[in-house]
């Protein structure tokens, strides 16, 4: 024992103060120790299994059947439930895969795929941090497995933001061997990471059959990514689709007028189309054009020019009115100005003023056109400024696939590349694949516009074609006369 006394003053006095007697606590022994140390352990265990009967329930029932079965009685039911287990396992994902996905492959893969490998892919990609000796990590909140995707929530470390695992895209792919990488916001602090694991798009999409009748904010044209229907909207906007030779720039558009079918019969809409290309790619669906110029650059920018010139008589009808926006009827109809290859009247033509004319009757309808009820729809190969120096006129874009990575912010928009529009990597093999913004999503979204083939189109023609006009005058004497 140790003996300690001290001295205490009260109002300048001082005493003699009773020695206090300090008991020094024995050190334990190695065995209580031991003991101790155990007893934890055992208490974790306990608590560990407590929290995971799937492991804990089979382990009972082997203790069971062995004090009842005995050992060869327990290997013939350890056998049978094997080959029940495999059987039941196989039945649950074919009848019910949803289901299968969420409770057993999201925990499988998140335990031996995602879990395992975290802790060194945050290292070595840099999104870890160290303060003192202690390392902290960006936390799996959630595993969420697909058919083709594998979706994890990801709660960010204080400072993180979305873009630095957007800046790691490649290096997390090729850690959890994914084909690609791509980050989606969820929430402030909190993040999507998508693995891809196989394309959900390598189908061909079939025709698609339009709504009676068509909703012209949400037109359906394919599919998204997800598996849901890819709609575009078309009332109020215009519509720019950018894609390489091949990409499937008709496929979109083939696919916006099928939707537009049934109004296109009723005549609520009408479609004024110029197919620089002599009329090779927008013949075969004639018969659904109000009017159609294909005969030299000289024709289409006539139409483009009585285009304005409806758009201006139609804005001072609605102005007398005291209407800001048209709403399309059979009697005043919607005009959809489609425009096949739109670099062969801004840029290729030989004539600088039939490009000057173009230029002006373009920007005129971009700029004023969408109140008035006339929209464009136009699909070029090159975005570059010095082809369309107006492309930001376009409020909704489609960028299918382009030649080199800069032109996809050309299209989509600043940083579009680095949140997942890789429109540069679709191979020419999947044509009508491509990104879009939706609107209220940050990230753009992949998607792939249906197929239409000849038979289609032959079918479109036959249906949707608007009944004849009671007049001998072509639309385009009608619309001057009418302006």
């Amino acid at each position: 024992m140790r003996v300690t006394s001290h001295n205490t003053g009260l109002g300048g006095m001082r005493g003699r103060q009773t020695p206090q007697l300090v008991t020094v606590q024995p050190r334990p022994t190695l065995g209580t120790v031991v003991v101790v140390n155990a007893a934890r352990l055992v208490g974790r265990l306990l608590r560990w299994l407590c929290h995971h009967p799937l492991v804990t329930g089979p382990m009972l029932a082997v203790v069971v059947l062995l004090r009842l079965l005995g050992t060869t009685g327990v290997a013939h039911v350890l056998l049978a439930g094997t080959v029940g287990l495999a059987a039941g396992l196989v039945v649950w994902r074919d009848r019910w895969p949803a289901s299968f996905r969420r409770v057993l492959a999201s925990r499988w893969r998140a335990l031996v795929v995602y879990r395992r490998l975290w802790q060194p892919a945050m290292v070595t990609c840099g999104l870890a941090t160290t303060v003192g000796e202690r390392e902290y990590l960006p936390e799996i909140r959630r595993v969420v497995s697909e058919t083709c995707r594998d979706r994890l929530l990801v709660e960010l470390l204080s400072g993180q933001a979305p873009e630095d695992f957007e800046a790691r895209t490649s290096q997390l792919a090729h850690t959890f061997e994914a084909t690609e990488c791509r980050v989606v916001a969820d929430r402030p602090g909190r993040i999507w990471l998508e693995f891809t694991h196989a394309d959900p798009l390598v189908e061909v999409v079939p025709a698609l059959a339009p709504a009676e009748p068509p909703d012209l904010t949400a037109l359906p044209v394919g599919t998204r990514e997800d598996g849901t229907p890819w709609t575009l909207r078309l009332l109020g906007t215009h519509l720019l689709i950018a894609g390489a030779t091949g990409s499937g720039k008709g496929s979109v558009l083939w696919s916006l007028i099928r939707a537009l079918g049934p109004a296109l019969r009723d005549r609520s809409v009408q479609v004024w189309a110029v197919d620089p290309k002599g009329g090779m790619e927008l013949t075969p669906g004639a018969g659904l054009f109000a009017w159609f110029a294909y005969a030299g650059p000289a024709a289409m920018v006539e139409l483009l020019e009585d285009a304005v010139a409806f758009m201006r008589h139609r804005s001072e009808r609605l102005r007398q009115a005291g209407l800001r926006l048209h709403q399309p009827t059979p009697e005043d109809p919607l005009v959809v100005v489609l425009v096949d290859e739109l670099a062969s009247l801004t840029a290729y033509v030989g004539d600088r003023e039939l490009k000057k004319r173009a230029d002006a009757a373009l920007q005129l309808l971009l700029s004023q056109g969408r109140a008035a009820g006339v929209l464009v729809v136009a699909a070029l190969q090159d975005p570059g400024k010095d082809v369309l120096p107006y492309r930001d006129l376009f409020p909704t874009r489609v960028a299918l696939r382009l030649l080199e990575d800069t032109q996809i912010d050309m299209v989509l928009g600043r940083s579009a590349r680095a949140r997942g529009a890789a429109c540069d990597r679709i191979p020419p093999s999947l044509p009508g694949v491509g990104y879009v913004v939706i609107e209220g999503i940050r990230e753009p979204v992949r998607v792939r516009a249906a197929h239409i083939d000849d038979n289609d189109l032959a079918r479109m023609v036959d249906e949707f074609a608007p009944p004849a006009v009671a007049t001998d005058q072509p639309p385009l004497q009608l619309v001057k006369g009418d302006a």
